[in-house]
Protein backbone atom coordinates (compact mmCIF):
# COMPACT_ATOMS: atom_id res chain seq x y z
CA UNK A 1 0.00 0.00 0.00
CA UNK A 2 1.65 3.46 -0.97
CA UNK A 3 0.87 5.41 2.38
CA UNK A 4 1.96 8.58 0.78
CA UNK A 5 -0.15 8.25 -2.32
CA UNK A 6 -3.34 7.43 -0.30
CA UNK A 7 -3.14 10.61 2.27
CA UNK A 8 -2.49 13.32 -0.79
CA UNK A 9 -5.67 11.60 -2.52
CA UNK A 10 -7.13 11.56 0.86
CA UNK A 11 -6.67 15.40 1.54
CA UNK A 12 -7.52 16.13 -1.61
CA UNK A 13 -11.00 15.10 -1.42
CA UNK A 14 -10.97 16.33 2.29
CA UNK A 15 -10.00 19.88 0.80
CA UNK A 16 -12.81 19.81 -2.08
CA UNK A 17 -15.23 18.74 0.83
CA UNK A 18 -14.43 21.06 2.74
CA UNK A 19 -15.32 24.04 0.72
CA UNK A 20 -18.20 22.54 -0.42
CA UNK A 21 -19.91 21.65 3.01
CA UNK A 22 -18.74 24.93 4.71
CA UNK A 23 -19.94 27.31 1.92
CA UNK A 24 -23.22 25.42 1.79
CA UNK A 25 -23.60 25.74 5.97
CA UNK A 26 -22.71 29.10 6.12
CA UNK A 27 -25.76 29.63 2.95
CA UNK A 28 -28.03 27.53 4.80
CA UNK A 29 -27.43 29.66 8.35
CA UNK A 30 -27.95 32.96 6.42
CA UNK A 31 -31.21 31.27 4.65
CA UNK A 32 -32.66 30.55 7.92
CA UNK A 33 -31.69 33.65 9.85
CA UNK A 34 -32.99 36.02 7.63
CA UNK A 35 -36.71 34.52 7.29
CA UNK A 36 -36.07 34.04 11.04
CA UNK A 37 -35.45 38.17 11.98
CA UNK A 38 -38.28 39.28 9.40
CA UNK A 39 -40.81 36.82 11.11
CA UNK A 40 -40.05 37.88 14.53
CA UNK A 41 -39.43 41.72 13.97
CA UNK A 42 -40.81 43.80 16.40
CA UNK A 43 -41.65 41.07 18.72
CA UNK A 44 -40.11 38.48 21.39
CA UNK A 45 -39.56 34.95 19.64
CA UNK A 46 -40.58 32.53 21.98
CA UNK A 47 -36.90 31.66 23.30
CA UNK A 48 -36.44 35.04 23.75
CA UNK A 49 -39.61 35.28 26.23
CA UNK A 50 -38.36 32.07 27.95
CA UNK A 51 -34.83 33.69 28.39
CA UNK A 52 -36.34 36.71 29.29
CA UNK A 53 -38.83 34.88 31.81
CA UNK A 54 -36.09 32.76 33.39
CA UNK A 55 -33.12 32.92 31.68
CA UNK A 56 -32.91 29.19 31.29
CA UNK A 57 -33.50 28.43 27.39
CA UNK A 58 -29.98 28.89 26.89
CA UNK A 59 -29.46 26.63 29.79
CA UNK A 60 -26.60 29.41 31.81
CA UNK A 61 -26.70 32.05 29.34
CA UNK A 62 -27.33 34.80 31.25
CA UNK A 63 -25.79 33.51 34.45
CA UNK A 64 -22.77 34.35 36.57
CA UNK A 65 -19.86 32.74 36.14
CA UNK A 66 -19.49 29.10 36.82
CA UNK A 67 -19.00 27.93 39.95
CA UNK A 68 -15.91 25.39 40.15
CA UNK A 69 -18.67 22.97 41.24
CA UNK A 70 -20.37 23.37 38.12
CA UNK A 71 -17.54 23.19 35.98
CA UNK A 72 -16.19 19.72 38.36
CA UNK A 73 -19.61 18.23 37.37
CA UNK A 74 -20.40 19.61 33.99
CA UNK A 75 -16.63 17.89 32.78
CA UNK A 76 -17.85 15.07 34.90
CA UNK A 77 -20.96 14.34 32.66
CA UNK A 78 -19.16 15.01 29.69
CA UNK A 79 -16.86 12.43 30.14
CA UNK A 80 -19.86 10.42 31.98
CA UNK A 81 -21.37 10.05 28.76
CA UNK A 82 -18.46 8.98 26.84
CA UNK A 83 -17.60 6.21 28.86
CA UNK A 84 -21.18 4.97 28.58
CA UNK A 85 -21.37 5.36 25.09
CA UNK A 86 -18.55 2.16 25.05
CA UNK A 87 -20.62 0.28 27.65
CA UNK A 88 -24.04 1.01 25.98
CA UNK A 89 -22.35 -0.09 22.65
CA UNK A 90 -20.87 -3.41 23.89
CA UNK A 91 -24.38 -4.24 25.30
CA UNK A 92 -25.86 -3.80 21.64
CA UNK A 93 -23.42 -6.00 20.23
CA UNK A 94 -23.73 -8.65 22.59
CA UNK A 95 -27.36 -8.57 22.02
CA UNK A 96 -26.78 -8.26 17.85
CA UNK A 97 -24.80 -11.25 18.02
CA UNK A 98 -27.43 -13.29 19.85
CA UNK A 99 -30.10 -11.91 17.38
CA UNK A 100 -28.34 -13.04 14.28
CA UNK A 101 -26.55 -16.32 15.66
CA UNK A 102 -23.81 -15.09 14.52
CA UNK A 103 -20.06 -17.14 14.32
CA UNK A 104 -17.70 -14.77 13.38
CA UNK A 105 -18.52 -12.70 16.77
CA UNK A 106 -18.06 -15.87 18.85
CA UNK A 107 -13.94 -15.15 19.10
CA UNK A 108 -14.98 -11.42 20.12
CA UNK A 109 -18.18 -11.48 22.34
CA UNK A 110 -16.59 -12.32 26.06
CA UNK A 111 -14.52 -8.67 25.24
CA UNK A 112 -18.26 -7.24 24.46
CA UNK A 113 -19.57 -8.72 27.65
CA UNK A 114 -17.31 -8.17 29.93
CA UNK A 115 -17.31 -4.35 28.41
CA UNK A 116 -21.22 -4.56 28.83
CA UNK A 117 -20.70 -5.68 32.59
CA UNK A 118 -19.21 -2.36 33.46
CA UNK A 119 -23.18 -1.23 33.91
CA UNK A 120 -22.96 -1.82 37.22
CA UNK A 121 -20.44 0.63 37.54
CA UNK A 122 -21.87 3.10 35.21
CA UNK A 123 -24.84 3.45 37.63
CA UNK A 124 -22.37 4.11 40.57
CA UNK A 125 -20.55 6.39 39.04
CA UNK A 126 -24.25 8.36 38.29
CA UNK A 127 -24.44 9.34 41.89
CA UNK A 128 -23.20 12.73 41.38
CA UNK A 129 -25.87 13.64 39.27
CA UNK A 130 -28.22 12.24 41.13
CA UNK A 131 -27.39 13.57 44.39
CA UNK A 132 -26.43 17.04 42.67
CA UNK A 133 -28.37 17.52 40.27
CA UNK A 134 -29.60 20.80 40.32
CA UNK A 135 -26.03 22.12 39.94
CA UNK A 136 -26.28 20.63 36.90
CA UNK A 137 -29.83 20.60 35.45
CA UNK A 138 -31.41 24.27 35.17
CA UNK A 139 -35.21 22.69 35.15
CA UNK A 140 -34.43 21.43 38.87
CA UNK A 141 -34.15 25.14 40.29
CA UNK A 142 -37.68 25.99 37.87
CA UNK A 143 -40.91 26.09 39.33
CA UNK A 144 -43.27 24.29 35.91
CA UNK A 145 -45.75 27.16 36.71
CA UNK A 146 -43.74 29.64 35.31
CA UNK A 147 -42.13 28.18 32.20
CA UNK A 148 -44.63 26.09 29.98
CA UNK A 149 -42.10 24.21 28.34
CA UNK A 150 -41.34 22.38 31.24
CA UNK A 151 -44.73 22.16 32.53
CA UNK A 152 -45.55 19.90 29.58
CA UNK A 153 -43.29 17.86 30.39
CA UNK A 154 -43.12 17.88 34.06
CA UNK A 155 -44.09 14.09 34.20
CA UNK A 156 -40.84 13.07 33.19
CA UNK A 157 -38.19 15.83 34.62
CA UNK A 158 -39.08 16.30 38.22
CA UNK A 159 -36.11 15.06 40.48
CA UNK A 160 -38.36 11.66 41.78
CA UNK A 161 -38.88 10.83 38.18
CA UNK A 162 -35.26 11.89 37.30
CA UNK A 163 -33.77 9.43 40.20
CA UNK A 164 -36.52 6.49 39.93
CA UNK A 165 -35.98 5.97 36.02
CA UNK A 166 -32.22 6.05 36.05
CA UNK A 167 -31.80 3.68 38.85
CA UNK A 168 -34.51 1.64 37.11
CA UNK A 169 -32.44 1.93 33.59
CA UNK A 170 -29.02 1.00 35.36
CA UNK A 171 -30.65 -1.50 37.36
CA UNK A 172 -32.18 -3.53 33.75
CA UNK A 173 -28.84 -2.86 32.28
CA UNK A 174 -27.03 -4.58 34.30
CA UNK A 175 -29.46 -7.14 34.82
CA UNK A 176 -29.40 -7.96 31.31
CA UNK A 177 -25.63 -7.73 30.78
CA UNK A 178 -24.79 -9.69 33.70
CA UNK A 179 -27.07 -12.59 33.12
CA UNK A 180 -25.27 -12.42 29.22
CA UNK A 181 -22.05 -12.98 30.81
CA UNK A 182 -23.40 -15.56 33.32
CA UNK A 183 -25.01 -17.88 30.93
CA UNK A 184 -21.83 -17.62 28.53
CA UNK A 185 -19.07 -18.48 31.49
CA UNK A 186 -21.66 -21.36 31.91
CA UNK A 187 -21.70 -23.04 28.98
CA UNK A 188 -17.87 -22.89 29.19
CA UNK A 189 -18.23 -25.51 31.25
CA UNK A 190 -21.13 -28.04 29.90
CA UNK A 191 -21.45 -26.67 26.96
CA UNK A 192 -25.12 -27.08 27.00
CA UNK A 193 -27.46 -25.45 24.74
CA UNK A 194 -29.62 -24.15 26.79
CA UNK A 195 -27.49 -21.43 27.81
CA UNK A 196 -27.38 -20.54 24.40
CA UNK A 197 -31.55 -20.45 23.77
CA UNK A 198 -31.39 -18.49 27.08
CA UNK A 199 -29.25 -15.72 25.76
CA UNK A 200 -31.16 -16.18 22.40
CA UNK A 201 -34.82 -15.29 24.06
CA UNK A 202 -33.28 -12.42 26.24
CA UNK A 203 -31.71 -10.67 23.47
CA UNK A 204 -35.17 -11.29 21.43
CA UNK A 205 -36.98 -8.76 24.22
CA UNK A 206 -34.02 -6.80 25.29
CA UNK A 207 -33.30 -5.09 21.62
CA UNK A 208 -36.73 -3.60 22.14
CA UNK A 209 -35.94 -2.63 26.07
CA UNK A 210 -32.75 -1.69 25.08
CA UNK A 211 -33.32 0.91 22.45
CA UNK A 212 -36.20 2.60 25.16
CA UNK A 213 -34.18 2.56 27.81
CA UNK A 214 -31.25 3.76 26.01
CA UNK A 215 -33.59 6.94 24.51
CA UNK A 216 -34.68 7.48 28.15
CA UNK A 217 -31.43 7.84 29.99
CA UNK A 218 -30.08 10.16 27.23
CA UNK A 219 -33.12 12.39 27.65
CA UNK A 220 -32.99 12.66 31.07
CA UNK A 221 -29.45 12.75 31.62
CA UNK A 222 -28.00 14.98 28.58
CA UNK A 223 -31.00 16.43 26.57
CA UNK A 224 -32.65 17.65 29.57
CA UNK A 225 -29.56 19.97 30.26
CA UNK A 226 -31.90 21.96 27.06
CA UNK A 227 -35.29 21.41 28.58
CA UNK A 228 -37.22 23.14 26.05
CA UNK A 229 -35.20 20.87 23.26
CA UNK A 230 -37.63 18.83 21.05
CA UNK A 231 -35.64 16.33 18.78
CA UNK A 232 -37.03 12.60 18.28
CA UNK A 233 -33.61 11.55 16.75
CA UNK A 234 -31.88 12.15 20.01
CA UNK A 235 -31.96 8.67 21.71
CA UNK A 236 -30.66 7.20 17.36
CA UNK A 237 -28.13 9.93 17.34
CA UNK A 238 -26.51 9.22 20.61
CA UNK A 239 -26.64 5.21 19.92
CA UNK A 240 -25.12 5.57 16.89
CA UNK A 241 -21.94 7.22 17.80
CA UNK A 242 -21.91 4.97 20.72
CA UNK A 243 -21.68 1.93 18.91
CA UNK A 244 -19.44 3.64 16.65
CA UNK A 245 -16.99 4.05 19.58
CA UNK A 246 -17.35 1.22 20.80
CA UNK A 247 -16.21 -0.47 17.13
CA UNK A 248 -13.12 1.64 17.56
CA UNK A 249 -12.42 0.37 21.48
CA UNK A 250 -12.99 -2.88 20.38
CA UNK A 251 -11.27 -3.07 17.57
CA UNK A 252 -7.81 -1.62 19.38
CA UNK A 253 -8.77 -4.62 22.22
CA UNK A 254 -9.28 -7.58 20.11
CA UNK A 255 -5.48 -6.54 18.50
CA UNK A 256 -4.24 -6.63 21.35
CA UNK A 257 -5.22 -9.60 22.28
CA UNK A 258 -4.80 -11.32 19.17
CA UNK A 259 -1.28 -11.68 20.08
CA UNK A 260 -1.80 -12.75 23.69
CA UNK A 261 -4.96 -14.31 25.14
CA UNK A 262 -6.98 -14.53 21.49
CA UNK A 263 -3.69 -15.63 19.60
CA UNK A 264 -5.62 -18.61 18.63
CA UNK A 265 -9.39 -17.42 17.59
CA UNK A 266 -9.05 -14.08 16.11
CA UNK A 267 -8.18 -14.20 11.95
CA UNK A 268 -7.31 -11.62 9.33
CA UNK A 269 -11.54 -11.66 8.92
CA UNK A 270 -12.45 -11.21 11.90
CA UNK A 271 -10.49 -7.77 12.06
CA UNK A 272 -11.86 -7.30 8.87
CA UNK A 273 -15.97 -7.61 9.83
CA UNK A 274 -14.73 -5.08 12.71
CA UNK A 275 -13.27 -2.55 10.57
CA UNK A 276 -16.60 -3.14 8.08
CA UNK A 277 -19.14 -2.39 10.45
CA UNK A 278 -16.87 0.73 11.70
CA UNK A 279 -17.05 1.75 8.44
CA UNK A 280 -20.76 1.22 8.42
CA UNK A 281 -21.63 2.91 11.83
CA UNK A 282 -19.56 5.99 10.41
CA UNK A 283 -22.00 6.66 7.56
CA UNK A 284 -24.85 5.58 9.78
CA UNK A 285 -24.14 8.77 12.51
CA UNK A 286 -23.82 11.04 9.65
CA UNK A 287 -27.14 10.13 8.13
CA UNK A 288 -28.78 10.33 11.63
CA UNK A 289 -26.98 13.60 12.95
CA UNK A 290 -27.63 15.14 9.32
CA UNK A 291 -31.39 14.43 9.27
CA UNK A 292 -32.30 15.55 12.83
CA UNK A 293 -30.21 18.92 11.81
CA UNK A 294 -32.02 18.76 8.53
CA UNK A 295 -35.27 18.17 9.81
CA UNK A 296 -35.05 20.91 12.90
CA UNK A 297 -33.97 23.34 10.38
CA UNK A 298 -36.95 22.36 7.48
CA UNK A 299 -39.47 22.70 10.48
CA UNK A 300 -38.18 26.25 12.11
CA UNK A 301 -39.62 25.84 15.44
CA UNK A 302 -38.24 28.03 18.27
CA UNK A 303 -38.43 24.91 20.52
CA UNK A 304 -35.90 22.98 18.34
CA UNK A 305 -34.09 25.23 16.30
CA UNK A 306 -32.33 27.46 19.66
CA UNK A 307 -30.26 24.47 20.08
CA UNK A 308 -28.69 24.56 17.24
CA UNK A 309 -28.62 28.35 17.20
CA UNK A 310 -26.64 28.18 20.43
CA UNK A 311 -24.09 25.67 19.09
CA UNK A 312 -23.38 28.07 16.12
CA UNK A 313 -22.51 31.24 18.75
CA UNK A 314 -18.85 31.73 19.47
CA UNK A 315 -16.09 29.38 19.10
CA UNK A 316 -19.09 26.48 19.02
CA UNK A 317 -19.32 27.19 15.49
CA UNK A 318 -15.85 25.86 14.70
CA UNK A 319 -16.19 22.77 17.25
CA UNK A 320 -19.41 21.62 15.00
CA UNK A 321 -17.23 21.84 12.07
CA UNK A 322 -14.46 19.76 13.52
CA UNK A 323 -17.71 16.83 14.07
CA UNK A 324 -18.60 17.28 10.86
CA UNK A 325 -15.10 16.46 9.42
CA UNK A 326 -13.34 14.86 11.93
CA UNK A 327 -16.66 12.46 12.48
CA UNK A 328 -17.33 11.77 9.57
CA UNK A 329 -15.43 13.16 6.51
CA UNK A 330 -11.80 11.76 7.90
CA UNK A 331 -12.93 8.18 8.61
CA UNK A 332 -14.96 7.78 6.24
CA UNK A 333 -11.97 8.47 3.57
CA UNK A 334 -9.79 6.46 5.37
CA UNK A 335 -11.65 3.45 6.06
CA UNK A 336 -12.94 2.78 2.48
CA UNK A 337 -9.83 1.06 1.47
CA UNK A 338 -9.70 -2.70 2.50
CA UNK A 339 -6.35 -2.77 3.76
CA UNK A 340 -5.93 0.45 5.85
CA UNK A 341 -8.85 -1.69 8.13
CA UNK A 342 -6.52 -4.34 8.68
CA UNK A 343 -3.41 -2.06 9.36
CA UNK A 344 -2.68 -1.00 12.23
CA UNK A 345 -0.18 1.78 11.52
CA UNK A 346 -3.24 3.44 10.22
CA UNK A 347 -5.83 2.11 12.46
CA UNK A 348 -4.17 2.41 15.79
CA UNK A 349 -4.32 6.54 15.29
CA UNK A 350 -7.83 6.24 13.32
CA UNK A 351 -9.03 4.62 17.30
CA UNK A 352 -7.52 7.53 19.36
CA UNK A 353 -8.98 9.89 16.51
CA UNK A 354 -12.42 7.79 16.87
CA UNK A 355 -12.48 8.43 20.95
CA UNK A 356 -11.23 12.50 20.35
CA UNK A 357 -14.03 13.26 18.24
CA UNK A 358 -16.59 11.03 20.29
CA UNK A 359 -15.47 13.23 23.29
CA UNK A 360 -15.92 16.50 21.21
CA UNK A 361 -19.08 15.44 20.22
CA UNK A 362 -20.05 15.18 23.97
CA UNK A 363 -19.01 18.04 24.98
CA UNK A 364 -20.84 19.67 21.97
CA UNK A 365 -23.71 18.44 23.67
CA UNK A 366 -23.06 19.50 27.00
CA UNK A 367 -20.62 22.07 27.54
CA UNK A 368 -22.97 24.88 25.65
CA UNK A 369 -25.45 25.08 28.60
CA UNK A 370 -22.32 26.42 30.89
CA UNK A 371 -20.44 28.22 28.51
CA UNK A 372 -22.75 29.57 25.75
CA UNK A 373 -19.95 32.10 24.44
CA UNK A 374 -17.78 29.36 22.94
CA UNK A 375 -15.53 26.20 23.90
CA UNK A 376 -13.73 26.51 26.89
CA UNK A 377 -11.56 23.86 27.93
CA UNK A 378 -10.34 23.23 31.62
CA UNK A 379 -7.85 21.09 33.42
CA UNK A 380 -10.79 19.16 34.87
CA UNK A 381 -12.14 17.95 31.49
CA UNK A 382 -9.05 15.43 30.95
CA UNK A 383 -8.87 14.48 34.92
CA UNK A 384 -12.53 13.60 34.71
CA UNK A 385 -12.01 11.58 31.38
CA UNK A 386 -8.93 10.06 32.76
CA UNK A 387 -10.30 9.07 35.98
CA UNK A 388 -13.13 7.69 34.76
CA UNK A 389 -11.74 5.96 32.12
CA UNK A 390 -9.18 4.37 34.16
CA UNK A 391 -11.69 2.86 36.77
CA UNK A 392 -13.61 1.37 33.79
CA UNK A 393 -10.49 -0.44 32.14
CA UNK A 394 -9.28 -1.93 35.69
CA UNK A 395 -12.55 -2.85 36.36
CA UNK A 396 -12.96 -4.86 32.66
CA UNK A 397 -9.58 -6.29 32.93
CA UNK A 398 -10.15 -7.95 36.34
CA UNK A 399 -13.83 -9.33 35.54
CA UNK A 400 -11.83 -10.56 32.00
CA UNK A 401 -9.37 -12.40 34.01
CA UNK A 402 -11.38 -14.09 35.82
CA UNK A 403 -13.25 -16.07 33.63
CA UNK A 404 -12.00 -17.63 29.43
CA UNK A 405 -10.85 -15.19 27.37
CA UNK A 406 -13.49 -16.15 24.46
CA UNK A 407 -16.40 -18.89 24.81
CA UNK A 408 -15.02 -22.40 25.04
CA UNK A 409 -17.73 -24.29 23.99
CA UNK A 410 -19.94 -21.74 21.95
CA UNK A 411 -21.82 -23.82 19.46
CA UNK A 412 -20.73 -21.38 16.46
CA UNK A 413 -17.31 -21.92 17.72
CA UNK A 414 -16.00 -24.45 15.05
CA UNK A 415 -17.45 -22.42 12.70
CA UNK A 416 -15.83 -19.64 14.00
CA UNK A 417 -12.46 -21.43 13.40
CA UNK A 418 -12.45 -23.07 10.38
CA UNK A 419 -14.51 -20.91 7.80
CA UNK A 420 -12.51 -17.53 8.64
CA UNK A 421 -11.16 -17.42 5.20
CA UNK A 422 -13.10 -16.89 1.85
CA UNK A 423 -12.57 -19.80 -0.82
CA UNK A 424 -9.85 -18.14 -4.02
CA UNK A 425 -12.74 -18.23 -7.28
CA UNK A 426 -12.78 -21.73 -8.32
CA UNK A 427 -11.68 -23.53 -5.02
CA UNK A 428 -15.30 -24.20 -4.34
CA UNK A 429 -16.22 -25.60 -7.63
CA UNK A 430 -12.38 -28.24 -7.86
CA UNK A 431 -13.61 -30.09 -4.68
CA UNK A 432 -17.04 -31.21 -6.54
Amino acid sequence: MNLSLFFKRMFALLACAGVVSFGTLRLAAAEHAEPAAAAHAGETTAVEHMEAAGGHAGGHAEAPEPTFVQQFLYSYLTAYMFCLSIVMGALFLVILHHLFDASWSVPIRRVNEQLACLAPVMGVLALPMLILGPDIYPWMSIDPATDHALNVKKILFNRPAFTVLLVGIFALWSFMALRFRKWSVAQDKDGAAIWTRKARVQAAWGIYVFAFSLTLAVFLLMKSLMHQFFSTMYGVYYFAGSVWTTLATVYGIIRWLSTRELKRVIFPNTIHYIGTLFFAFTVFYAYIHFSQYFLIWNAALPEETFWYVKREAGTWWDVGLLILFGHFFVPFVILLRIDTKMNILVMGPMIAWAWLMHYTDMTFNVMPVLYPKGLHVTLLDPICWGGLSAILAYVFWKNFKSAAPFPLKDPRLKEALTHHEVPAPGTAAAHH
